[in-house]
């Protein structure tokens, strides 16, 4: 019988504290500092050389010098004129649900009268210009197309920009052509070949041009950057994110399953396969509080992990230290170790899957039941894939409308509504020792409020009191 491909970590019998349950659980080592000392020079050389460090970059790491860095709005067009129609259909329909979801999610705006003519109110303001990257890599991400463009759409952002690495077997330095066909069909056509955490750097400072089709600015700064990628965009986006904002800074993605003795086993090999196809540092997890469900999982990657197209891929994430079967003493302990681990996404296959998931506290993104798996919230579920990992999820949340607008107050009070509050006002202010806040608001009601001596009857003479 061949080796186990998945650790074991058992926690039954044992009553862990929370930082105990914490450091328990498997996670993927990153190398931040190394890549620091590599991105940085990057974005200084982008941030003084503008197109030319970028055509430079791109020949040095993508291996291909683009003649046009921005995207020529016709090749836009032309690659959605040869996509598969199969293709072209999935992913209308994965804009659709997308759409429908993102819709609803678009905050409200509201107001609270807290008395005669005292009200505040808040208005959700779409943020006006958004850098989206789009990852290239080991696979095609047409998908984090759709994820990152479509709520911001929803939002009201006026102005999108989307930057993706040059196809490597394109000669021309353009990106692939299904990514530029989804955003043809998403309306988006400021799209540059440019990946990496020099992409980064020209979505932060922007870039001036170097060559005549660049224009004398190839790129306006943003002033919010989302979307996935590798350690080196990760670190980037951390890096210019004092100055500029961005979603967050993503880890190797991952996939918790919460799963008892109903769960089916081989489906449970399946999704944990699923995850770890995306990349070596990608982290699979199993709770299980069942011995038989985890040696039979065992037994299906054994079969099934030899079997498919990125066989060492997988078998190198899923035998890795980020990934692990978590042995447990019942379903309580199960669920306590998933919020404890805070999954990017969180499958339940339970008896009682609706019990579980009010349970769960901490998931970026939580698929009930056995036809709920992952890859439905990676293409098609109407969901957003842009989730947070690493354990953020414990305070963090997943990209949706509310990642591309921003709650600004409004305070309306009228000379009634302050004055009920001014002597208060007053003394607040006085108690932190910044008595001119309270001159400024009795300024609107006494003649002189650096009279300290005669304020009180003031006060009491403009009706403060």
């Amino acid at each position: 019988m061949s080796e186990n491909i998945m650790r074991i970590i058992d926690l039954r019998g044992q009553n862990l504290s929370r930082a105990e349950l914490l450091a328990a659980m498997p996670r993927a080592a990153m190398g931040t500092s190394e890549a620091t000392d590599l991105v940085r020079p990057i974005l200084d050389d982008v941030k003084e050389r503008g197109a030319a460090a970028l055509r430079d970059f791109e020949e040095k790491f993508d291996h291909v010098r683009p003649k046009n860095l921005r995207v020529p709005v016709e090749a836009i067009k032309d690659a959605l004129t040869t996509l598969d129609p199969e293709v072209r259909a999935a992913i209308e329909e994965s804009v659709r649900r997308a759409r429908a979801v993102a819709a609803n999610q678009v905050p409200k705006d509201f107001y609270t009268d807290l008395a005669e003519g005292a009200r505040v109110a808040e208005r959700w303001i779409p943020i006006q210009r958004v850098g989206l990257y789009v990852p290239g890599g080991k696979a095609v991400y047409p998908s984090s197309v759709i994820m990152n463009a479509v709520p911001a759409q929803a939002a009201g952002v006026e102005s999108l920009a989307i930057a993706t690495p040059p196809a490597r077997d394109n000669e021309e330095g353009l990106p692939n052509k299904t990514i530029l066909a989804t955003c043809a069909i998403l309306g988006v056509d400021e799209v540059y070949a440019v990946g990496g955490a020099q992409a980064i750097a020209m979505f932060a400072y922007g870039a001036k041009g170097s060559e005549p089709q660049d224009g004398d600015i190839l790129c306006d700064p943003v002033d919010k950057i989302t979307g996935p990628g590798n350690i080196f965009v990760a670190t980037a986006k951390s890096l210019v994110s004092a100055f500029v904002g961005i979603d967050a800074v993503a880890g190797p993605t991952e996939i918790g399953i919460i799963a008892d003795e109903t769960a089916n086993p081989s489906l449970l090999a399946a999704d944990l396969i699923g995850q770890a196809e995306h990349d070596e540092l990608a982290g699979s997890v199993l709770f299980t509080d069942s011995t038989e469900i985890a040696d039979k999982v065992q037994e299906s990657l054994k079969y099934r992990v030899p079997r498919t197209e990125h066989a060492e891929r997988v078998h190198t994430s899923l035998s890795g230290t980020q990934s692990a079967i978590v042995l447990t003493g019942g379903l309580d302990q199960s669920i306590d170790a998933a919020n404890a681990y805070a999954a990017e996404h969180l499958e339940i296959q339970t008896k009682d899957a609706d019990a579980v998931v009010k349970r769960i506290k901490n998931a970026g993104a939580i698929f009930r039941g056995p036809y709920s798996p992952v890859p439905l919230g990676d293409y098609m579920s109407g969901s957003n894939h842009v989730l947070p990992t690493g354990g953020t999820a414990r305070f963090a949340a997943g990209l949706g409308v509310h990642t591309f607008m921003k709650p600004v107050e409004v305070i309306e009070y009228d000379e009634e509504g302050l004055k009920a509050l001014a002597a208060r006002i007053n003394a607040f202010a006085v108690s932190e020792d910044l008595p001119a806040h309270g001159e400024c608001v009795l300024s609107r009601f006494v003649k002189d409020p650096y009279d300290k001596a005669t304020l009180r009857e003031q006060e009491k003479e403009a009706g403060l009191r």
